[in-house]
């Protein structure tokens, strides 16, 4: 007779551990499968479409061979063909197309990026170590050109998988264990993002009682029941979160008896935290989690800089005839200034003026107050009224597409504002801010923001300073770009402004 170990772990069952894994049936994740061969096809595509154009740019269908300090006989037909074998290379060795970060945050594009940019750069090395003459033309169309696509097929990729996985779809099914309001809390946060392929269908705790919460199945579980509950589950994600029965050693023992088909996830009480900056360090069989403290200064201060001059210069050109449309409809519309300046506070508490195409009558400043008391608001730090009579009909018009907002862009090329931060907003709020809000004047206000793609006017301070928060303690050039795409999108769309 087999006995086990009783250690005082809930999960745990008597009878033979090898005869519960076998009950455990693998269940592996056909839609993973079916969707990483669709990226893997997509980037070859794109990578022979980069590297076919640019060597008929170059060369024609003509052979012209390597020039090397030694005659190998190599043309650059072979070459293409070498460099399409390693891009490809390259993306798989750097985990671009890892299931468990396809389709979710900027991780997937920042190692596309830089596994791009590492091979390009080793290419570049070893011709100038071995003399080799490789067309420095040619590699320097084959990398932008391959990027761009790259990064265009995986958006598009990821717009797909997201319309599907908001049907149901082509997501993990998650069974959560815990206490039952840290699963609580992780059923509700999982189900407002089902872009990010989480499909709770369960949940185990090792308190309270079975039932329903919020849709989703709770079961009490026991050392005798788990398994068999987890059998029956249609599930193939555990996601471990916060209970005192669930320490270091029986998550490791869970891990040890789940079957290979599964995945274990455990989900350390970290808000607002992005994954860039966090990392495991096993030490002495400990897997010590290291997070990041928030860097506003360096190469990464540099590049948001040379980032913003580079855009706000770029907009400023091309929509210079918007800029004169908009500032004779205003002149013609209502007496007074087309511009409009005021003040706001913006890096480190410090004051700056902000320009706006004039959307409100002349007195607009005057009459605040008295609205915002009408409608009950004057101690939220959020100086918005509904439905305000102050705003003249063009203004209205130039207000729903955010166009009033485009002078803004010379207070980013002269450095007060970026192109995305928290928006700046006006002394009488910021004297309402507590310790948490401050937190919002770490980095430059900007044009745009995550709240503003996120649901622009209709969301409430308490959500908009969350969003506020969690960019100014992930921000990178990277979010950035992703910020702005959507900030167009939301812009035509005219969602939530008013």
């Amino acid at each position: 007779m087999t006995h086990t170990v009783d250690r005082g772990y809930p999960w745990q069952i008597a009878g033979s551990p090898g005869l519960q894994l076998q009950r455990v049936r693998s269940r592996p994740t056909e839609w993973a499968t079916a969707f990483l061969r669709l990226v893997t096809v997509s980037d070859i595509v794109v990578i022979v479409v980069a590297t076919a154009s640019t060597h008929l740019l170059w060369f024609g269908f003509g052979h012209v061979n390597v020039a090397a300090p030694v005659d190998l006989g190599i043309d650059y037909l072979f070459f293409s063909g070498f460099l399409v074998i390693a891009w490809m290379i390259a993306l798989s060795a750097s985990g671009s197309r890892d299931t468990r970060i396809l389709g979710t945050d900027t991780t997937e594009y920042r190692r596309v990026v830089n596994s791009t940019a590492l091979l390009f750069g080793g290419i570049g090395v070893v011709a100038a170590m071995t003399q080799t003459d490789i067309a420095r033309g040619y590699l320097i169309t084959a990398f932008p050109l391959g990027i761009g696509l790259l990064l265009l097929s995986r958006w598009t990729l990821r717009r797909w998988l997201h319309v599907r996985r908001r049907r149901g779809e082509f997501s993990f099914r998650v069974a959560i264990l815990g206490n039952t309001e840290s699963v609580r809390e992780l059923a509700a946060s999982l189900a407002v993002r089902p872009d990010a392929g989480y499909r709770v269908v369960g949940g185990f705790v090792t308190d309270g009682t079975s039932g329903m919460i919020d849709g989703v199945p709770i079961t009490r579980v026991t050392r005798e029941t788990l398994y068999a509950r987890l059998a029956e589950s249609d599930q193939d994600t555990v996601i471990v979160v916060g209970s005192e029965e669930l320490d270091g050693t029986a998550i490791n023992e869970l891990s040890w008896r789940l079957d290979a088909g599964h995945q274990l996830v455990v989900a350390p009480q970290l808000v607002g935290v992005a994954g860039s900056r966090i990392h495991t360090r096993p030490v002495a069989g400990l897997p010590l989690i290291h997070v990041e403290t928030p860097s506003y200064d360096g190469p990464k201060r540099f590049a948001k800089r040379a980032f913003d001059i580079a855009g706000s210069a770029a907009l400023l050109v091309v929509l210079a005839p918007l800029f004169i449309l908009t500032a004779v409809l205003i002149k013609l519309a209502s007496p007074g200034p087309v511009f409009y300046r005021q003040e706001r506070i913006g890096l480190s508490g410090e004051p700056f003026h902000i320009l706006k195409f004039r959307s409100m009558v002349m007195d607009a400043d005057a009459r605040l107050a008295e609205l915002l008391a009408a409608q009950g608001t004057s101690d939220t730090p959020l100086f918005k009224v509904d439905n305000d009579p102050r705003i003249t009909p063009i203004g209205r018009f130039i207000r729903r597409y955010s166009i009033d907002e485009l002078p803004q862009l010379l207070n980013v090329l002269r450095g007060d504002m970026s192109l995305v931060g928290p928006r700046p907003q006006v002394d009488g709020e910021v004297r309402l801010y507590d310790s948490k809000a401050s937190r919002r004047l770490a980095v430059k206000p900007g044009m745009s923001g995550l709240w503003q793609v996120s649901g622009r006017s209709n969301l409430s301070w308490e959500d908009s300073i969350r969003l506020d928060l969690y960019y100014v303690e992930n921000w990178s050039v990277t979010s950035d770009l992703i910020i702005l795409m959507r900030t167009a999108r939301a812009v035509l769309a005219h969602d939530g402004a008013r």
